[in-house]
């Protein structure tokens, strides 16, 4: 940031730019703002390498009017193609500052995947079904190498109580209506995200060792818990302390905003607990400044995640995962950026229903189908 005196601008370090149906596009992946652009929005972005004053740009120009100029800079302000020396970052656009190296690629990956639409109801999961079918075919469920040399092995063990809960593991739409019993609670959220032990690393401090694999034992995957039907406690929004083991309150109540936090699957609406998978990525990013420990950090939320549904198949419950999420909405209510922390994966579960037999059709059903992004606005 430049000191006290004239405003000076300097180009945003957040830009890429592609191709959009023959048109050149900047986009901020920071903010998520794309803007059409053309030979003198790529001459000013090109000049404004560093802090430079309005007038700067006139000598680029060699003259024009200084108003109108002016006026250009502060719409490519508004546009994120441009800060201010006088003006404080977004939190977006700071939490992204804080990413280095893992930038742009990461940046990227992180804010085109996110506040994604959902088409909602099952006619419009099937209407893109009949029109997938009829446009791509579809790919082999399993690899397979004709005529080569093989060996047949021995069928996997299937007695005992490990391999019973893994065969019985499956993704549930239905739930009974009784409330979890809090000791369920409990014994889900600590066999998952708990801290059982921790490990002295010397000048690397100290770290919690889990029952899920966590890349330098970085463990950068936080849990929160909104309660909906749970004996022994108020419906609410919850973070769960992983070495205190419990729950503090957030905000109360919000138990119908399940629906909200899972567009376009109704069917979660009646679970007893949803639990939010976030990630603190500084944990990851100091030790691995690489991109690519990005990936570690979405397998990490994979790996919580199975052993979450794992241990409700073991108490008997009805577990459920998705990733499609209202990422904003879920964010602002946990009170984080979504950038230095944000929303990645989402589990939850609920007694089963009694009489209940479950289909293997159910989790065969299309999740909600993805929708295109609007068009880039011109200047």
């Amino acid at each position: 940031m430049a000191g006290r005196g004239a405003v000076l601008y300097r180009r945003s370090p957040h830009l890429v730019a592609h191709w959009l149906s023959g048109q050149l596009v900047f986009r901020n992946y920071a903010t998520g703002i794309d803007t059409a652009a053309n030979p003198l929005l790529v001459r000013i972005l090109h000049l404004f390498n560093d802090w430079r004053s309005p007038a700067s740009l006139l000598e680029e120009l060699g003259g024009g009017d200084r108003a109108s100029l002016e006026r250009l800079l502060r719409t490519l302000v508004r546009r994120s193609l441009l800060r201010r020396s006088d003006r404080k970052e977004t939190p977006a656009e700071e939490g992204m500052d804080g990413w280095g190296e893992w930038n742009p690629a990461v940046g990227l990956l992180h804010s085109e995947s996110r506040d994604l639409d959902f088409e909602r109801g099952e006619a419009g999961a099937d209407s893109f079904l009949k029109w997938r079918l009829g446009t791509l075919p579809l790919p082999e469920p399993v690899k397979g190498f004709t005529g080569s040399a093989h060996v047949d092995l021995p069928p996997p063990r299937r007695r005992g109580t490990f391999p019973r809960v893994l065969l019985q593991r499956r993704t549930w739409r239905k739930f009974g209506g009784a409330s979890l019993d809090r000791s369920a609670l409990g014994t889900l959220l600590g066999l998952t995200f708990g801290v059982q032990a921790w490990m002295d690393l010397g000048a690397l401090g100290r770290a919690p060792l889990k029952t899920s694999p966590s890349g330098g034992a970085r463990h950068p995957i936080e849990a929160y818990v909104l309660v909906r039907r749970v004996e022994g406690t108020p419906p609410g929004l919850y973070y769960y302390d992983p070495d205190g083991h419990r729950l503090e309150r957030l905000r109360r109540g919000g138990a119908s905003r399940i629906r909200r936090y899972l567009p376009g699957q109704p069917w979660y609406g009646e679970a007893s607990l949803l639990v939010l998978m976030t990630a603190v990525f500084a944990r990851t990013q100091w030790l691995y400044p690489n991109p690519r420990s990005y990936r570690a950090v979405l397998l990490e939320a994979g790996h919580l995640c199975q052993t979450f549904c794992l241990v409700a198949t073991w108490l008997g419950l009805a577990p459920f995962e998705t990733a499609a999420l209202a990422d904003s909405l879920i964010e602002r209510d946990l009170g984080i950026d979504g950038v230095r922390e944000s929303v990645l994966y989402a589990a939850g579960a609920g007694p089963r229903p009694k009489g209940f037999s479950f289909p293997a059709s159910v989790d065969g059903e299309p999740p909600p189908r993805l929708l295109r992004r609007g068009a880039p606005r011109d200047l």
